[in-house]
């Protein structure tokens, strides 16, 4: 009677969809941390597979979405991308199923179907977790504070550990495993992770959606007039400085932007001019040399020479040994160092690094704040460098700064340290530039920067600070 009721009995009923997708997702966070996956729990079928793989694809696209701030449009060609690293585990997991005329181990998988699906299951599992590890990360500023090798840390450590669980996962559910298949399965996960990484990584399916253009401006004539009303122009702004001040650390201005073409270069200098004017008692003791045609008969050019004559004017006028410079540059840049000039049809050279200090040097300027704001502006630190001068600037010498295009009201730089941090924050530049290097990261990630994070650079000489913190000493008190 009883082998009746038992031939009677059938297989166990298949649990639900979600259930058994939940199944994978388990299995898969215990391979995660290494433990030996439970087969028997886990149901593999098409269905179930395609599920593994829309989830991970659903969750890459919802958070390439949330990082652009804004109107954003979906890239569905970039779902077509990437999928080499999946045909070549899909071949992998073919390659090393167990003979099934051999007893498979306890840990061995019941086929390529369940290996695959569980290697998806547990991709995904580890994409949550580096998705999330990085919105805490960039939300609580920790990676802005951290070096650079504490950044690549956090970068490669995750990648790492991904690399050891899929190779872990594979080669026990293989086993018994030829020496030669290990060593192919090996090269294969070596391989899907660079192609992934580096060789030939899936782009972004979002991208931020283009501003309206702005009306075209008129090109810039240059008359007769304006020249000869540029002429003395700045020999008349220096002669109107205010004189220094015996006793009292005052500080003189210069803004120095020579790219015509972007109107944000003309914002940002007389931006930071108004803010230097504003909050370190400034007022009447700034020039702002600027190429663009709506000042080109009202503001000194940007010229190097005229550049040289201003540092000249001003350490004619200030106390050398007591007051302090303060300079702005805000173009393009070079790879090279190079600040790049344009005030068509005037041929305009370049600045470089050396031909700053030189000038600085021969003018007997003792105390310095020098500020860069450009693409590689990094490479400006070491010539710059001295006892008696703070230099600052937007990017380090490997990587460009953001926000210098036409569309950009203020470079990234310029609108964290001097719109938002010296206007209302703070009167110290080593604050205000530690505070602006977390802000810039945040932003650089929502806008998309494509080529890392610009990491600004400071380099403060001991004996410039006694002097900015006596100044700060005495404008604590104003607004």
């Amino acid at each position: 009677m009883s082998d009746t009721v038992d031939d009677m009995v059938g297989p166990p009923a298949p649990r639900a969809s979600v259930l058994t997708a939940c199944d994978w997702l388990g299995e898969g966070a215990r391979s995660m941390l290494l433990l030996a996956p439970r087969w028997e729990r886990l149901v593999a079928s098409p269905w179930q597979m395609a599920f593994q793989m829309l989830l991970q694809v659903g969750l890459g696209v919802l958070m390439h979405r949330i990082l652009i701030e804004g109107d954003a449009i979906f890239i569905w060609r970039a779902l077509l991308a990437g999928w080499s690293t999946a045909l070549l585990t899909v071949w992998l997991c073919y390659l090393i199923q167990p003979d099934p005329r051999l007893r498979r181990s306890p840990d061995g998988a019941p086929g390529a179907a369940h290996l695959y699906t569980l290697l998806i299951a547990q991709s995904t599992l580890f994409a949550m977790l580096v998705w999330a590890l990085y919105f805490l990360l960039i939300r609580t500023n920790v990676i802005a504070a951290a070096s650079t090798e504490a950044q690549w840390a956090l970068w490669f450590v995750p990648m790492l550990w991904s690399v050891l669980a899929k190779l872990k996962v594979l080669i026990r559910a293989a086993r018994p495993l030829a020496p030669e298949r290990a060593i192919v399965t090996i090269a294969v996960v070596a391989l899907t992770t660079a192609l992934a990484h580096y060789l030939a990584p899936a782009p972004p399916t979002w991208r931020a959606a283009p501003q309206p253009e702005a009306a075209e401006e008129e090109p810039f004539a240059l008359s007769q007039e304006m020249m000869e009303a540029q002429l003395p122009l700045l020999g008349e702004q220096i002669d109107a400085l205010k004189p220094q001040r015996p006793g009292v650390i005052d500080m003189y201005t210069i803004t120095f932007a020579p790219y015509e073409g972007e109107e944000v270069f003309r914002r940002e200098s007389a931006m930071v001019s108004d803010v230097m004017a504003r909050r370190f008692d400034a007022a009447g003791r700034g020039l702002q040399l600027i190429n663009h045609h709506k000042t080109a008969d009202t503001l000194p050019w940007a010229t190097p020479l005229n550049l040289q004559r201003a540092i000249e004017g001003i350490a004619g006028i200030m106390d050398r040994d007591e007051d302090v410079l303060f300079i702005h540059l805000t173009s393009h840049g070079a790879s090279d160092g190079e600040l790049a000039a344009s005030f068509w049809p005037i041929d305009v050279a370049p600045v470089l690094p050396p031909e700053l200090k030189g000038w600085l040097d021969q003018a007997g300027i003792r105390y310095r704040v020098l500020s860069i704001s450009a693409c590689y502006a990094g490479n400006w630190i070491a010539p710059l460098a001295a006892d008696g001068t703070l230099v600052m600037t937007a990017s380090d010498a490997d990587h460009t700064s953001y926000g210098c295009g036409k569309k950009s009201p203020l470079t990234f730089f310029g609108r964290a340290m001097y719109d938002e941090q010296l206007r209302t924050t703070t009167r110290s530049f080593t604050e205000a530039h530690a505070a602006a290097r977390k802000v810039i990261l945040q932003r650089e990630t929502e806008a998309g920067k494509d080529d890392g994070y610009s990491n600004p650079q400071i380099k403060v000489g001991s004996k410039i600070v006694p002097v900015l913190e006596r100044m700060n000493q005495r404008l604590a008190g104003k607004p």
